[in-house]
């Protein structure tokens, strides 16, 4: 308050809005949409309900929000991954250390993939998860995709290497390192899984 007794204007908020999303979106990860009650939410960002519903909205807003800074963030390291220099085995090798480092982030279990172990089980029924999810492949695969086509243009791949199709065994293959992550397979079991991959991919 001022001398006039009134509240200051702009004051800064109780709570970080990243953080606290951040700390919703680990609660989400730990037990899933269904598994995540609003209780739960609460207590992960130390916002009461009402303060909670106030920032973010629902359960529903709040997962997708999530969801949506979750893949922001993906495609971020990825792309950060992608144009490093060096070789095409050496490129997508960094791709899948960028994707164990998100996959074994956790402090107390293996959090593997947020899209894989939440999102997923609950497309079917949600037509705005399943969009999402969508959407993120698409542009996770059109990232491969044109990393494998410079790869081919520098002779890298064979001439009648069909990058879209390779995109997809790249996008699949960490979807399987995700699902055994969270399965319990150790980092360097899943490291020599990617390896092979790779050299698959790379022929």
């Amino acid at each position: 308050m001022d001398e006039t007794g009134k509240r200051p204007r702009g004051r800064p908020r109780a709570y970080e809005p990243e953080v606290a999303l951040r700390r919703a979106a680990d609660a989400f990860w730990k037990t899933g949409y269904s598994g995540t009650s609003l209780d739960d939410l609460s207590a992960a960002t130390g916002m009461n309900r009402p303060s909670l519903r106030a920032a973010f909205g629902d359960k529903h807003t709040i997962y997708l929000r999530a969801l949506a800074d979750y893949w922001e963030v993906k495609f971020a390291v990825m792309r950060v991954a992608l144009a490093s220099p060096g070789t095409l085995p050496e490129v997508l090798m960094r791709v899948y250390d960028t994707a164990l480092d998100i996959y074994f982030s956790g402090d107390e279990h293996v959090r593997g993939c947020f899209v894989v172990g939440t999102a997923v089980a609950e497309a079917v029924g949600d037509l705005e998860i399943q969009q999402m999810i969508t959407i993120g492949l698409r542009r996770l695969d059109a990232d491969f995709e044109a990393r494998l086509r410079q790869a081919r243009d520098a002779g890298e791949l064979k001439k009648d290497a069909d990058p879209e199709a390779l995109a997809m065994l790249v996008s699949a293959t960490m979807h399987t390192i995700a699902i055994r992550a969270r399965a319990g397979a150790s980092r360097k079991e899943l490291r020599t899984l990617a390896e092979k991959a790779v050299s698959v991919i790379v022929g």
